[in-house]
């Protein structure tokens, strides 16, 4: 009876863990940053499962990792919340935003936070394993800054809202900074094992595929670095900015796939290079538009979406040429988009997540977030297209600084969305995570 009771209970405890999918440990699912998830998704809205509120702005992407959820807040706290509940297990009190989406391996959780610091945690307690300080953080500034006035001003741009995610590969973890270097640390240890120097501001994630690192620069290089040593691949030049508007620099991470890598750049274009020598093998130009979202790629299709024109595209992957494409009314796209089954889910900077139902390439349904209900007819057209202009009244850059901190009142999706099974994790600049399903 002692036998049959102890297999019985055993076979229970297999079915709990088998009632998890599989698990979401970094940012884009994976080192390749394909943004594809092997889990059902959500084909037609159902309800909240939860939603676990932060005092702060939610701009990281969940880490899902078995029962718990990892995700950091503008309040500095990363915090750990269970993920059939929605309450917190622990949170870690770094007391500095943390924009960085979290990587789990091994038992521990890595992030960085705006303080400089590198930051290595155990999973289950929350407790610090090791930190690592980097030269700094900083965001991106230039003179002129989008046209801003003073022009001979050097300014810190709001948009660059991002640091860079880090990637866990063969027992080391790699990440950028705002120093301008891109890491490489000893996973256990934290010990450096190289760093490499761009010209600029690194808030780029690394994506990582045949032993060699992915990332780009705001000095508006691309960069394939060796995992191993950091000794340069090769370096491919992005666009200038012709206004001086410094409408330049790489945001977007790169997703690897078909030998390929794919990367947005706010010069306008998404970019496809040979992964091997740096070769381009297409740009695709938005006509104007910033591409910060860091694409989706499957099935020989690229998916993306742009800033100020507010589309959605799907492309091929070997050509370029347009599949289709969908108008989201004009709300800028930081969010990247992420790919479960037959659908895609994006958010906007309207505080909505998107579901399009790629079979037919129709929206399948919207999500709004708390601040969006509350405050998004402010900043709303009566014909529902955007009107985030309203906020800024002037050229002068505390007037853009200003403007920029009413939009993120109507609670925008900065954040990408996380699917594990039937369930979407997203977090809102209204400090809430969501479990959508």
């Amino acid at each position: 009876m002692r036998v049959n009771s102890c297999l019985c209970c055993l076979t229970l405890l297999f079915l709990a863990l088998d009632s998890f999918g599989a698990d979401s440990s970094m940012f884009r699912g994976n080192e390749q940053h394909s943004g594809v998830y092997d889990a059902v998704g959500v084909p037609k809205f159902d309800k909240v499962k939860w939603q676990f509120h932060t005092t702060g702005q939610v701009i990281s992407s969940p880490a899902v990792v078995g029962r718990t959820i990892y995700v950091g807040s503008s309040d500095g706290n990363l915090y750990a919340v269970d993920r059939e509940a929605g309450t917190q297990d622990w949170k870690f009190e770094a007391k500095s935003r943390i924009t960085s989406s979290p990587a789990v391996s091994d038992g521990l959780v890595y992030f960085g936070a705006y303080n400089g610091t590198f930051y290595a945690v155990d999973a289950s307690s929350g407790r610090l394993k090791w930190k690592f300080e980097t030269g700094g953080e900083r965001r991106f500034s230039a003179k002129h800054l989008h046209g801003s006035q003073p022009a001979a001003e050097s300014m810190p741009d709001p948009w660059d809202c991002y640091l860079s995610s880090p990637v866990v590969w063969n027992g080391a973890v790699y990440f950028g900074s705002g120093d301008g270097n891109v890491y490489a640390l000893n996973a256990a240890s934290g010990e450096l094992k190289w760093k490499f120097k761009t010209g600029d501001v690194v808030h780029a994630s690394p994506a990582i595929a045949d032993g060699a690192v992915f990332i780009g620069s705001w000095d508006s290089y691309f960069y394939a670095l060796d995992a191993v040593t950091g000794k340069e691949h090769w370096r491919f030049k992005t666009g200038d900015d012709p206004d001086l508007h410094n409408q330049v620099g790489i945001q977007s991470s790169a997703a690897v796939m078909y030998g390929t890598v794919y990367f947005g750049c706010r010069d306008s274009h998404l970019y496809a290079l040979d992964a091997r020598t740096g070769r381009k093998k297409w740009a695709f130009s938005t006509k104007g538009s910033w591409v910060i979202t860091s694409p989706a790629v499957r099935n020989g299709k690229v998916y993306f979406a742009t800033s100020d024109s507010g589309l959605l595209y799907e492309i091929d992957a070997a050509t370029a040429d347009v599949v289709f494409s969908l108008k989201f009314q004009s709300w800028p796209t930081f969010s990247s988009p992420a790919i479960a089954g037959d659908m895609l889910y994006v958010g906007s900077t309207a505080g909505t997540l998107k579901a399009v139902n790629l079979a037919n390439h129709e929206l399948a349904w919207t999500f709004q977030t708390d601040a969006s209900k509350q405050n998004g007819a402010a900043f709303t057209k009566p014909d529902g297209t955007a009107d985030y202009y309203v906020g800024f009244v002037s050229d002068f850059y505390d007037d853009l600084m200003a403007g920029y901190a009413k939009l993120l009142t109507v609670g925008p999706i900065l954040s990408s969305p996380v699917i594990v099974d039937n369930v979407i994790y997203i977090g809102g600049t209204d400090g809430n995570l969501y479990a959508i399903m």
